[in-house]
């Protein structure tokens, strides 16, 4: 469209109510949403946007940006306004009239991949502010590695709900440690919930908290963009995060509503939308922006284009643009499929017996020893984890040059700090917990999976297998949870070969995360051979008998040693046996029907692992049987618990035998 000049008599006010009757024209449209976060924070948005935040919709992913990240997101209205308003050109006034309708641009909560300028999908408070660490993290890092590619701020808005979600301590506690100078929040201090106010559940000092983990902390009024612009400018010179807190009033303008829960996640009404109009003296139709004020946004969305063409004349001579290209675009080597092949090759004629939480640990020395873009960490779990390897030296708040990032205990932080990473761009992060603690981790999970991002969890102590640690230590319904989430790729090797495998398909796949379910206990080598990588196929024949089947045993893990052993038991006792290592269930239901039917055949099945049967009755069929958890488990040694829970070789051919005797019975 034809946008005339700015007009120098725009006034900072009018552009903000511009934010503020976009989304409440789309909210009472839609008849659903949170018109008061955007009323309330709309001033302190345009000073952000027209003053500060480096970005330019014609290169939305830009790598030299600002990452914008709002974590609020029910207020998602103030992003969507912000991006119409600078000049996306996929934000159209047709998307914002479509607000929180099924198919549109403008989902009632952020979703990234949506639309251009959504940095992170923000649904579950707490997360975007979260993510935003990790985000800032990767930006302190390119920065290490390439002087004069990459420098840019990380900027949060985040409400009191963020603030109370506890992921919000394990963030900025973190981005506290790290002194992550380059990410700044700015707090929507309108002391109003859901329920009404904050005085109702809280009395949390929040600039204190902020202070004890390290942030320079700033208090401002909302309302007057002098002092929000000065803020920014002091965050911008600090050598820490910053903390700017901005006294609002919730549906700011709502003359009757204002200041209240009413304004949170419910249109205002006719009326009210009236009586806002009157109050701050809007006389344009509905989603109707008079010429002079767009005119003057879309100028505020060209501000930075001179900067990005600077960039990308500085990208052109710089002597390690290939480099910085690579680990932007996320490719693996060219060599890397050729590294793998040997490895696997050497571990065949080895046979180790290992650990599959060992096996990932040697496998990441050749990953990390090929991919410079890897990026790890532990919620302090590294040696028990194993996913430090040689070399590998730690990040550090005085050094960024590291690959491994010391997370402590927190991992739900680290979780959404690697969904931040790898948001961001430049680096393919992992990291390591205990398989139980994938509960806490969940949320971040979730969003990873929801988003399509390559995050790759390690996670080890995978079963009651862990031992003497007992119940609160092992995962036993876990398994289950995780293989219901979808686009979650879900690894449970079995030994070495197939943990190298597993690793291999998690950095090969792109859009989607993935877990990695690892042993305490040693597992010995079952492969025999590895040209081709048989985890992709989710499931396929470990070994089989000539002239068909009279059972099928089915294993995932530290397990499918247990089937094998099983097997040589009924082989000497005349039965044809088939053996199935099953370590990636989605892998395998993404297969043809024809396949899936030739590796589980026709003869009845039995399904082992040291976890919860819910999902392998899809598997096992109506005449399998499952040999496994039927509750929580206990502290003992390994061997014993097995022993105590009847996963074993002799349990296995029991029930393999009673499928004969049921048939001679039914006979």
């Amino acid at each position: 469209m034809n946008v005339p000049a700015p007009h120098a008599a725009v006034s900072h006010a009018a552009m903000a109510n511009a934010i503020r009757f976009l989304a409440v024209d789309a909210v009472e449209k839609a008849k659903s949403g949170h018109p008061g976060m955007p009323m309330g924070m709309a001033g302190v948005a345009t000073v952000l946007f027209s003053k500060h935040l480096k970005f330019d919709p014609e290169a939305a992913h830009w790598p030299d940006r600002d990452r914008f990240v709002l974590s609020a997101g029910h207020g998602s209205m103030l992003l969507y306004a912000l991006l119409y308003l600078t000049g996306y050109p996929d934000m159209t006034i047709e998307e914002i009239k479509r607000f929180r309708q099924l198919g549109s641009r403008t989902a009632g909560h952020p979703e990234y991949g949506h639309t251009s300028g959504v940095e992170t999908t923000s649904g579950p408070l707490g997360q975007g502010l979260a993510t935003s660490v990790g985000m800032a993290i990767a930006e302190q890092a390119l920065a290490a590695r390439y002087p004069g590619l990459v420098d840019h701020h990380t900027y949060v808005i985040a409400g009191d709900g963020c603030l109370m979600e506890g992921v919000s301590h394990e963030a900025i506690d973190l981005a506290g440690h790290l002194r992550l100078k380059k990410l700044i929040v700015l707090w929507d201090d309108n002391r109003i919930t859901i329920d009404g106010s904050t005085e109702l559940s809280t009395d949390l000092d929040q600039r204190a908290r902020f202070a004890a983990a390290g942030w320079h902390t700033i208090a401002v009024d909302g309302y007057d963009p002098a002092q929000v612009d000065a803020a920014i400018v002091e965050a911008k010179r600090q050598n820490r995060p910053t903390l700017i807190a901005c006294r609002t009033v919730i549906g700011f303008g709502a003359p009757n509503k204002q200041g209240t829960e009413a304004t949170h996640g419910a249109p205002l009404g006719a009326a009210e939308v009236e009586a806002a109009r009157a109050k701050l003296g809007w006389t344009a139709a509905p989603f109707e922006i008079p010429e002079d004020i767009l005119a003057a946004w879309r100028a505020a969305g060209t501000r930075s284009r001179a900067a990005r063409l600077a960039w990308e004349g500085r990208l052109v001579a710089h002597a390690d643009r290939a480099r910085f290209e690579g680990a932007i675009s996320g490719d693996l080597p060219a060599d890397f499929a050729d590294r793998m092949a040997a490895y696997k090759a050497d571990l065949v004629a080895k046979a180790p017996n290992v650990a599959s939480r060992k096996a990932s640990e040697m496998a990441l020395e050749i990953v990390n020893a090929a991919v410079e873009t890897t990026l790890g960490g532990s919620a302090d779990l590294t040696h028990s984890n194993l996913t430090i390897t040689k070399g590998l030296q730690s990040l550090t708040a005085g050094d960024f040059s590291g690959r491994y990032v010391r997370y402590g205990i927190r991992e739900f932080g680290m979780s959404t700090a690697m969904n931040g990473i790898a948001l961001h761009g430049g680096f393919i992060p992992y990291g390591g917990t205990f398989f139980v603690f994938s509960d806490y981790a969940r949320g971040a999970m979730r969003l990873s999976a929801l988003m399509g991002v390559r995050v790759i969890y390690v996670l080890t102590h995978d079963s009651i297998g862990l031992g003497e640690d007992g119940p609160t230590h092992q995962p036993v319904e876990h398994f289950a949870m995780l293989r219901a989430t979808p686009n979650l790729h879900v690894f449970r090797p079995c030994d070495a070969v197939e943990t190298a495998e597993c690793w291999e398909l998690a950095l090969g796949s792109r859009n989607t995360p993935s877990a990695l379910l690892l042993s305490r206990q040693n597992l010995p080598t079952l492969r025999m051979s590895s040209e081709t990588n048989e985890s992709a196929r989710g499931a396929y024949v470990l070994s089989a008998d000539e002239g068909g089947r009279d059972v099928t045993l089915l294993a995932t893990g530290s397990e499918v040693a247990l089937a094998v052993d099983a097997a040589k038991v009924l082989r000497a006792a005349g039965k044809r046996v088939a053996v199935v290592s099953m370590p990636s269930w989605d892998l395998f239901e993404a297969q043809p029907a024809a396949y899936r039917a030739e590796v589980l055949g026709t003869a009845p099945r039995i399904a082992i692992e040291a976890g919860g049967r819910l999902g392998w009755d899809r598997w096992i069929g109506e005449r399998g049987a499952f040999i496994g958890m039927k509750g929580f488990g206990a502290s003992a040694p390994a061997p014993d618990l097995y022993r105590h829970f009847g996963i074993t070789v002799d349990a296995i051919v029991e029930t393999a035998k009673s499928f004969e005797t049921a048939k001679t019975l039914a006979a």
